[in-house]
């Protein structure tokens, strides 16, 4: 089940919890510091490259009436909303690039080419995900009220079709996040007031009357005769941006390794007690610099939940200190081959979507979600093998 004593789980003593705080502190001070010139150029660079890509692919869409034309015009328009959503819109709505002072480069201002609001996107993901992360009852990404992604949920009949329903929220993610955070089940328990999530509701209707004539009718019809070419091209864009980024989100949150935690936790953690949960509830997956770029570097997420805001193209870097520290402080550093990563993630909510009495593991040992019990039974299977 969930881990109530994440240091029990770790093997650390409060004191270690506190001197590996001082030293995530000191690392987040020394990226901080050294933020500049390079940084700026290449967020900009970034932009200058999607938007390089929108504008190719929409022209090659004027002559979509033709396959290849089609078909290139589709791949740089998906290239496109992939990295706009991934390595800008969602670093950006973070705020990793404040710092420049640059108002069009800035969470403030940036509205992301999604159906979700920025706004709805902050509060959603910026304030609950990443500060109750992984913590079951409260962080709403674990399973999105949808899934069953930890035994810690009671298994229901409804669970059973988990695959078509994981299956149509990857083809449809951005409806998913849009719908996120008006967190129904908070109006019916009385922690969100109607009015509130009706609020909710004209904005993300506004956001996704807007993104759907933008692609599904103006673009469209600016290429006239090759209206239906375009749109198709453009729902195709869209789908292969939607299944993309829940593969790389599902991927650094659902595998082995990225623990799950008890609401006790939280309510006394320190700041230095808020790095570890994150290191141990998260997950990266190994890539080459194009893996990297087209994931928004959250290959490297075990980083990205420690430092939400320092830049993305620092994660590299910085994975390489992260690691060194949980060698040290001998803390689990999950990692492994993308495909990997995400068969994990599948097998998963496909293995919780059948009843606990199906299921071979106990739920402190299971694969899917441990916890500081897991040290007990494995001792006690050592002793009978002795």
């Amino acid at each position: 089940m969930a881990i109530s004593d994440i240091k029990a789980y770790a093997h650390l003593t409060p004191a270690d919890v506190e001197a590996l705080g001082k030293e995530l502190d000191a690392l987040r001070r020394e990226i901080e510091e050294s933020r500049g010139e390079k940084d700026a150029a290449y967020i900009r660079r970034v932009i200058k490259l999607q938007r390089g890509l929108e504008y190719a692919g929409r022209a090659t869409l004027f002559a979509s009436l033709f396959p290849p034309a089609w078909i290139a015009g589709t791949a740089m328009l998906s290239l496109s909303k992939i990295i706009e959503n991934m390595e800008i819109g969602h670093n950006v709505i973070h705020g990793q690039w404040d710092w420049m002072n640059d108002p069009e480069i800035h969470s403030s201002t940036w509205e992301w080419d999604n159906a979700a609001t920025s706004e709805s996107w902050k509060h959603s993901h910026n304030v609950v995900h990443h500060t109750w992360t992984n913590i079951v009852g409260k962080d709403r990404d674990v399973g999105y009220g949808l899934l069953r992604v930890t035994r810690d949920y009671k298994w229901k009949p409804k669970n059973l079709a988990q695959p078509a329903v994981y299956t149509l929220l990857a083809l449809l993610f951005e409806y998913g996040i849009a719908f996120h955070d008006v967190d129904v089940s908070a109006v019916k328990k009385g922690r969100k007031t109607k009015e509130r999530a009706k609020e909710q509701l004209r904005d993300m209707r506004r956001k996704i009357g807007k993104q759907m004539t933008k692609d599904y009718l103006l673009w469209p019809a600016l290429t006239g005769p090759a209206f239906l070419g375009t749109l198709s091209a453009n729902f195709t864009a869209n789908v292969v941006r939607n299944v993309w980024s829940n593969a790389v989100i599902f991927c650094g949150h659902f595998p082995d390794g990225a623990e799950k935690f008890t609401l006790a936790e939280y309510e006394t953690e320190t700041p230095a007690e808020w790095y570890l949960r994150q290191m141990l509830g998260s997950a990266n997956f190994n890539g080459g610099k194009l893996l990297t770029f087209m994931s928004g570097n959250l290959n490297h997420q075990i980083e990205h939940h420690i430092f939400p805001d320092l830049p993305s193209n620092r994660y590299a870097e910085i994975a390489v200190r992260v690691r060194e520290i949980c060698d040290r402080y001998e803390i689990p550093y999950t990692t492994g081959h993308f495909l990997v990563q995400y068969g994990q993630t599948i097998r998963t909510m496909l293995k919780l979507s059948l009843p606990d009495s199906m299921l071979k593991a106990t739920s402190d040992d299971a694969p899917e979600t441990a916890s500081e019990k897991k040290w007990e039974l494995r001792a006690e299977r050592e002793k009978v093998a002795a």
